[in-house]
């Protein structure tokens, strides 16, 4: 569990002293926890060893024991592929099968640890949020999750209006802040190493009122700071690279959790949709209409082939 976690926890009694540090942590996390103990104790405004006690009631030897796993926290969210190259390359004695199951395997785990990673009361709310006919919804991610936003998005848009993908974040996609305001949810999707014009366009949209609903791993993007719903996944490979085989699930199972709850509006606006569909021949086998061959120059009618 990371140290942010164990603060927010509940689960310890702090005295009003330590409660003053824990504040201080949790309002500069992570730089407040990295600097001496002293320059902690003088911004919280208490004694020295009031933060050696602290450390200790949360569970660490002191607060070197402290600090240190609060630095691998820090290693860890900001890990390169460049730097996980090393430290997850396959034994060459595994060969190329070795390395292919290694490589299932590990996503496999990180599958089975993400069922848990998010309390499902979590999802209820990002439901509520998402399913507000009064609310618009957007979304948006980075890099490689962006892809993910836009598959959540499409599958938001056949049960409900006003969806919009964001796409790529290029500077004139920020213009788009003008128009988010308090009847707006944006659903973030932001795993390490977070992207800044992600942050800066969450965290923007939400001084404006707008509600956050955020995807990330267990090391949370900056945007935790302002989602009002944080779920998250693991994304560890044995690979250099994150795998995103885990956050396509979770989004897909986010997806057939609304459907499983759609009123009877949404369940509507789905039929209409597939009778679309059907009308104009956009999936093989909808509606009563024979289908149309491929031809040398793209699909036929049928009806045209033999001549009518």
């Amino acid at each position: 569990m990371a140290i942010r976690d164990i603060l927010l926890s509940g689960g310890h009694a702090f005295t009003p002293s330590e409660e003053k540090i824990v504040r201080v942590l949790l309002t500069d996390y992570p730089a407040a926890g990295l600097g001496p103990a002293t320059a902690l104790a003088r911004r919280a405004g208490v004694s020295d060893p009031t933060v050696g006690r602290l450390a200790v009631k949360l569970g660490f030897d002191g607060y070197p024991a402290f600090q240190h796993t609060l630095l691998a926290e820090v290693e860890a969210r900001l890990h390169s592929p460049l730097l996980m190259m090393e430290a997850k390359r396959p034994p060459a004695e595994a060969g190329t099968a070795g390395a292919f199951a290694a490589y299932f395997a590990s996503v496999i785990d990180s599958l089975e640890k993400s069922v848990s990673a998010t309390p499902p009361q979590s999802f209820e709310r990002a439901a509520k949020l998402v399913m507000d006919p009064k609310r618009k919804v957007s979304l948006v991610g980075g890099r490689f999750s962006g892809f993910i936003a836009s598959m959540l998005a499409a599958y938001l848009g056949q049960m409900r209006a006003d969806v919009r993908d964001l796409g790529p974040l290029s500077p004139a996609r920020f213009d788009l802040l003008v128009d988010i305001g308090r009847a707006d949810t944006l659903i973030v999707f932001d795993y390490r190493r977070y992207q800044a014009d992600i942050v800066s366009f969450a965290e923007q949209a939400a001084s404006q009122g707008a509600r956050i609903v955020l995807f990330t791993d267990p090391w949370c993007s900056p945007v935790t700071e302002v989602a009002e719903v944080t779920i998250m996944t693991q994304v560890q490979a044995a690979s250099p690279f994150d795998t995103m085989a885990p956050v396509m699930a979770q989004a897909e199972a986010f997806a057939s959790y609304l459907i499983a709850d759609l009123d009877p509006a949404a369940r509507e606006r789905i039929e209409r949709l597939e009778a679309i569909r059907d009308n104009n021949r956009v999936t093989l086998g909808g509606g009563n209409r024979p289908p149309r061959s491929i031809g040398p120059g793209g699909p036929v009618d049928e009806n045209t082939q033999n001549g009518e």
